[in-house]
């Protein structure tokens, strides 16, 4: 197959958003163009991940592109989501009525999408650097569609500044590597020692410039705001498959070392769980409904950094089995979590569009006006809480697995981070199922709490069929998980240089051992199905539909419900140690108190207590110095003789 596909995948997109400039007359006609353009170029680059996948070569190394299995596995769901998202902004973000605003997100919608389909197909570090800052910016944009609010511009910018953080480590990253091997070529660097100054200082920058990306804890903080900020099927994008480049990049120079140190191995699974623990538990303690989802975004980073790190360990110890099942559970989990977390955050902008409001104590009965929605909402809640036979919990089996032959085959590290690998998975489990049931309970079960709830309607078709592909997506791969083992194997191969025969045994059976659950959970379900079908033909009589027992009072109110705090009051306390809520007691007072209210806010344990307060206190002693140096000739020439020998003393030690 020839690389013009890839172009094409990269030119469509990025030119889509002109079409919606030109036809700003005929706005309807204009999305509809820039929504196909943008498709086609996910259709091309979805065939050219197809072929590589299969063995075919999609490379042009005058131009700096290949597409190989590893590139492809990210090429997929990059592809897919913005497609569908483009498709959900026809009824979600339409141009018609949101005028010049739709367009600007179209364009940046675009380019940003044609900024990661460049970067994962290539195979020169300019390029990659090229197509990771055309990503950045586009996304920077995308978050500040609604500028107006100051909690959006505050995201947006808090966005940029972490982004170009992590690139300005990205630009130390390739200059260190092209120090080391004389070229810029991906796959000339491939080879290098695991060991030594370069090895050590490329998987610092490496962790920095790409954890950044990636929102791994502690370098998350700018994720939560930005996700919240921006429109639905952007925080889709985003959540689906942008940060998934950061996990590229880091795999992609990690793949570059042979032999790999043990070191680097425990660091991701170090940081990998506390992403998994700790963004599950932030995500608990949430009553914003974008806010949530976009701290379970963090959440399952940290799982795919788990298996990362497991397949580095693998390598280190020669033990291909952790390779396989790690680096597969990790690629798999990719795909899977851009299916599922861009299914809840169209269904959040689902509800937010039939209410005008995200606050999860705001919501509650829009099942009933909203059946399609909460059943899609539904499977995308059970996905991301890792049940079968949905496709969550076929990635984490295979993460499960290898911790668990981690433990078979012994060695101090292996064995100790194995035992406290599977609880941490276990943990995340059980509270990614609490929190669901919390979102689920509140917004789509018991009354409408508001006005706003009991206004809402079902989300037009443009915005339902996307969300149906999706969940059928994640069905179809919790239901047939060996159809996808060929191409976890080959990017697994391509990561690691193994041999696929030697990582496809135990690949194979780990994917059988899930098919047997995910077969029996459907079964279950299905009989379950079969009996309610049954009761109802047979006639069976209805419940009596009554009130909810309210505590001895005559006349309940929607009030009288939990709230999403005080569902998750008790969990959230166990981490009173890194979450630090903040609320407003209310003030009561006189024999007849009027009516009061509580409210509280989860600040970022990073961003609002550590770094906001740090910034604070810079820009305090900068104003300070600033106005000493005003003042004070003698400090004027104090701090350049300062400067002058700290020059010199710089010149004679290098």
């Amino acid at each position: 197959m020839t690389i013009s596909v890839v172009l094409a995948a990269v030119a469509l997109p990025a030119a889509s958003g002109l079409a919606a400039a030109a036809l700003r007359a005929r706005p309807a006609a204009g999305q509809a163009v820039a929504c196909a353009a943008l498709c086609a170029g996910a259709a091309l680059g979805m065939v050219a991940a197809g072929a590589a996948l299969l063995g075919g070569d999609v490379s042009a190394p005058g131009l700096g592109l290949r597409v190989d299995a590893l590139s492809a596995i990210f090429l997929l769901p990059i592809c897919a989501v913005s497609a569908l998202g483009a498709i959900y902004g026809l009824g979600y973000h339409r141009q018609a009525a949101l005028g010049a605003r739709s367009v600007r997100l179209q364009i940046f919608y675009g380019l940003t999408t044609a900024g990661m389909v460049l970067l994962v197909s290539a195979t020169s570090a300019i390029v990659f650097l090229v197509g990771w800052e055309v990503m950045a910016l586009g996304g920077f944009l995308l978050v500040h569609t609604d500028h107006e609010r100051a909690e959006v511009q505050r995201a947006a910018f808090v966005y940029l500044a972490a982004t170009h953080v992590g690139t300005l480590a990205l630009f130390a990253l390739f200059a260190l590597l092209r120090q080391a091997t004389g070229t810029f070529d991906l796959g000339g660097m491939a080879g290098l020692s695991g060991s030594g100054p370069v090895a050590r200082g490329a998987f610092a920058l490496a962790l920095l410039g790409f954890g950044m990306k990636a929102g791994v804890m502690p370098l998350h903080f700018w994720l939560p705001g930005a996700h919240a900020a921006a429109p639905s099927h952007v925080s889709a994008l985003m959540s689906g498959v942008l940060i998934k480049t950061g996990v590229y990049g880091l795999l992609r120079v990690t793949g570059l070392f042979d032999a790999p140190p043990a070191a680097w191995g425990t660091a991701l699974l170090v940081l990998g769980g506390a992403s998994a623990v700790l963004g599950v538990a932030f995500a608990l303690a949430q009553h914003d409904l974008k806010r949530l989802l976009a701290y379970h975004s963090v959440e399952n980073v940290g799982i795919i950094v788990l298996g990362a790190g497991l397949a580095l360990l693998g390598r280190a110890r020669g033990e291909p089995a952790l390779v396989a099942l790690g680096l597969g559970g990790a690629a798999l989990h990719v795909v899977n979590h851009a299916l599922f977390k861009s299914l809840l955050f169209l269904g959040a902008g689902a509800v937010q569009h039939a209410t005008g409001t995200r606050e999860l104590d705001q919501l509650g009965g829009l099942a009933r006006p909203m059946r399609a929605t909460a059943t899609l909402f539904l499977v995308g809640a059970a996905a991301i809480s890792g049940l079968p036979p949905l496709n969550g919990f076929v990635s984490e089996w295979l993460v499960y697995l290898g911790f668990l032959a981690a433990m078979e085959r012994g060695g101090d590290d292996l064995l100790a981070f194995a035992v406290l690998g599977v609880p941490a998975l276990a943990l995340v489990g059980g509270l990614a199922a609490a929190c669901f049931a919390k979102v689920v309970g509140v917004v789509f079960l018991g009354s409408p709490r508001t006005a706003h709830a009991r206004a809402a309607h079902e989300a037009p078709r443009a915005m339902l069929v996307p969300m149906a592909v999706l969940a059928a997506a994640c069905a179809a791969i919790g239901l047939a998980p060996a159809a996808v083992l060929p191409a976890l194997v080959r990017a697994a191969s391509a990561w690691s240089r193994l041999d696929p025969a030697i990582l496809a045994g135990d690949a194979a059976r780990a994917s059988a051992a899930a098919w047997r659950v995910s077969a029996v959970a459907a079964a279950l379900l299905l009989v379950a199905g079969g009996m309610v079908l049954l009761r109802r033909r047979l006639g069976a009589p209805r419940a009596p539909g009554v009130e909810t027992w309210s505590c001895g009072y005559s006349a309940p109110t929607a009030r009288m419900q939990y709230t999403g705090s005080s569902f998750a009051e008790a969990l959230v306390r166990r981490f009173s140690w890194a979450i630090f809520p903040r609320g407003e007691p209310p003030r009561l007072g006189g024999p007849f108190p009027g009516e009061a209210a509580f409210h509280t806010e989860v600040p970022d344990t990073v961003l609002d207590l550590a770094l906001a307060p740090g910034a604070r206190a810079v820009r305090w002693l900068a104003t300070q110095a600033h106005l000493l140096y005003l003042r004070r000739i003698q400090f004027q020439v104090l701090l350049v003789l300062a400067t002058l020998v700290a020059v010199l003393a710089w010149g004679f030690v290098w």
